[in-house]
C-alpha cells in the first residue's frame, strides 16, 4: 500500500467533507501541519470542528481557516495570541469548548486507544464541570470526560519512513502523537521521507499503522514572540 502522495491536495482528496471534525497536532506555531491546513482552506470545505490545543495566530495555522469562516467549533485549550479567534468568539460566531490542556491530550489518547470516556479531577467546580457526570472516588469528586474520535487527524512529523513510522523533532512532538491516532483516518506531513529501515526502531514515535496518508514538503518554522535586546 502506497502511503506516499505527492502534495497535501492529493493526499486529502476523498477526504474532506463539510460538517467533519479534524483533530491537529501542534502547539502554538510548534509542529503544525500548516501544509495541510493550507489544502483544507483551498478545498473551501465549512463547518469544520478542530480539535486542537490552540487555533494558531491570525495568519498561520488553524487561523488562516478562520479567516475564511471554514470553522464553526473549535475544541481546544489556549485561545490567545489570535485576535479573529477572540472576535468571532465574543460575537457569537464561533462555538468553543474548553478544555484543559492536560485532558485534551488524553481526550486525544484515549479515542486512539478506543476508550469512550474517563474520570478526571481537573475541573472539578468549574465551567468545565458545567453538565459533565460527577462520581466519587474515595472520597474525591471526578468527572466524566469522553474520548475524541475524529473524521481526520492532520500532524507534522520531522521524518517518517514510507510505512509512515514517524519521528517527531523535540518540542514539536506535543499533541502530534495523541491527535494522529484518534482519527479515523490520519494525514501526516513530513520534512523528510526515508526508506524503510533507515529509521532505529526505538526512535519511533508514532508506529505506521496510524498513518493513512503522508506527504512531504518545505515547512516554515516561526517564532511566536521574538524577544530581543538591545546590542551592546
Amino acid at each position: 500500500m502506497n502511503k506516499v502522495y505527492g502534495s497535501a491536495a492529493e493526499a486529502l482528496d476523498g477526504i474532506l467533507h463539510d460538517g467533519m471534525l479534524i483533530a491537529a497536532g501542534g502547539f502554538g506555531l510548534c509542529g503544525i501541519p500548516e501544509l495541510l491546513l493550507d489544502a483544507i482552506k483551498d478545498s473551501g470545505v465549512k463547518d469544520l470542528t478542530f480539535a486542537s490545543n490552540n487555533a494558531g495566530v491570525d495568519d498561520f495555522g488553524i487561523g488562516i481557516l478562520l479567516q475564511t469562516r471554514q470553522v464553526k467549533k473549535m475544541i481546544s485549550s489556549y485561545v490567545g495570541e489570535n485576535a479573529e479567534f477572540m472576535r468571532q468568539y465574543l460575537s457569537g460566531e464561533l462555538e468553543l469548548e474548553f478544555n484543559p490542556q492536560g485532558t485534551l491530550a488524553e481526550r486525544m489518547r484515549a479515542g486512539g486507544a478506543g476508550i469512550p470516556g474517563f474520570y478526571t479531577k481537573t475541573g472539578v467546580g468549574t465551567v468545565i464541570a458545567e453538565g459533565k457526570e460527577h462520581k466519587d472516588f474515595n472520597g474525591e469528586t471526578y468527572i466524566l470526560e469522553e474520548g475524541l474520535f475524529a473524521d481526520l487527524s492532520i500532524v507534522k512529523a520531522w521524518k517518517a519512513d514510507t510505512t509512515g513510522n514517524a519521528i517527531f523533532r523535540k518540542a514539536a512532538r506535543n499533541f502530534n502523537p495523541p491527535a494522529a491516532t484518534c482519527g479515523r483516518i490520519c494525514v501526516m506531513e513530513v520534512e523528510e521521507i526515508v526508506e524503510p529501515g533507515e529509521l532505529d526502531p526505538d526512535h519511533i514515535h508514532l508506529p505506521g499503522i496510524y498513518v493513512h496518508r503522508l506527504i512531504q514538503g518545505e515547512h516554515e518554522k516561526r517564532i511566536e514572540q521574538r524577544t530581543t535586546r538591545p546590542a551592546a
